[in-house]
């Protein structure tokens, strides 16, 4: 009796299966995106959860549509697990994503709740690709009515609604977010109180052996008129040092504001004498891990050997880390050992942030 009350509002079988496929795409496409720092991050973060809140829909008719078919092991065939575990995956997904929104969190092991949503959603689209090798039809001429647009519509408007609500229900619980959906860190993770009292996170294998102070050195090089080499005496001391205060924002989902106390990359930039070519600015990891920033952004930057007074631990970036406002916690490279002024952006640091660490 619901099932047919659903299918009676449902749009038609192939819209619906469409619909799907396109909102997937869509919301993969807004999560990743908000990583990179491309875009507003707030705006795709929103977007996001209101396409998450419309696959919630779509996937109420598809399910009422294939239960019957799923319930009967008479009627399975060689690609219905696959298409079982594509649903049970995306309910998993679009649950934690719910729990994560209005301020909860369940960690698994060294996992929050954010990392468990964004790793089971990156295993929907392989899933969602060998469910379509079978299952795949083009739309009809038929499909494409003035009612299965509306209701297709409807979707995104409900969407939109249960989104705001759903922020409004956050704020009720006080639960504070920035744009990116980060939240401040307490139960998040594990802290260090030495050299930092906030979450140490490594990117995949970024997580070499502690640096020895006295041994490690800092280049700076490229495109300058003298290329200079220094040692952790020839950086300022913490009475000298240049400070700023600046927000952490983990891709896993934590956020902190932290008083940074280290060197100023303009600093070091005009010690060295940026080239007149000079366009960017990389930072490269012990590790290999790098990543570039435009030259006038840059020398806004810090490279910390501080923070909150103390020395950085080895699991925060020490001897130096890049510390650099308004970019994403992944961007702000640890034990830095080599600064280089180039023309152009490094085409390779996005490959390199999947292999770095790896020996």
């Amino acid at each position: 009796m619901r099932a047919a009350l659903l299918q009676r509002f449902a749009p038609p079988p192939r819209v619906v299966d469409w619909g799907i496929l396109v909102v997937v795409t869509a919301a993969l496409a807004t999560g990743l995106l908000s990583w990179t720092g491309w875009l507003p991050a707030g705006v795709l973060v929103d977007l996001h959860g209101i396409l998450g809140l419309a696959l919630s829909g779509l996937l109420v008719f598809k399910f009422a549509r294939v239960a019957r078919r799923v319930t009967r092991s008479t009627n399975w065939d060689r690609t219905t697990p696959v298409s079982v575990a594509l649903g049970v995956v995306v309910v998993t997904v679009l649950a934690v994503g719910w729990v994560w929104s209005l301020g909860g969190n369940v960690p698994v092991g060294p996992w929050t709740t954010l990392n468990i949503h964004i790793g089971l959603g990156l295993l929907v689209f392989p899933l969602l690709l060998l469910h379509l090798r079978a299952r795949f039809r083009l739309p009809d001429r038929t499909d494409a009515s003035r009612r299965s647009a509306l209701r297709t519509g409807g979707l995104l408007l409900v969407g939109v609604v249960t989104w705001r609500a759903t922020e409004t229900v956050a704020t009720l619980r006080s639960v504070t977010s920035r744009e990116t959906g980060s939240k401040p860190i307490g139960d998040l993770a594990d802290t260090e109180t030495e050299g930092g009292s906030f979450p140490v996170t490594s990117w995949v294998a970024d997580d070499p052996d502690p640096v020895a102070t006295e041994e490690w050195t800092l280049t700076v090089s490229g495109l300058v008129d003298d290329e200079l080499t220094l040692t952790i005496d020839d950086l300022p001391t913490i009475d000298e040092q240049a400070t700023q205060r600046g927000t952490l924002d983990c891709t896993s989902g934590w956020y902190t504001v932290q008083d940074w106390g280290g060197v100023r990359v303009g600093d070091l930039l005009d010690a060295a004498g940026a080239g007149t070519d000079a366009r960017w600015v990389r930072f490269v990891s012990v590790t290999g891990y790098r990543w570039s920033l435009p030259i006038a952004e840059a020398g806004d930057a810090l490279l910390a050997t501080h923070v909150g007074g103390a020395w950085l631990s080895h699991g925060h970036g020490a001897p130096a880390r890049l510390v650099a406002p308004g970019r994403r916690g992944f961007q702000w490279v640890k034990w830095v050992q080599r600064v280089e002024l180039r023309r152009e952006p490094d085409p390779a640091q996005w490959l390199v942030t999947l292999v770095s660490g790896f020996d």
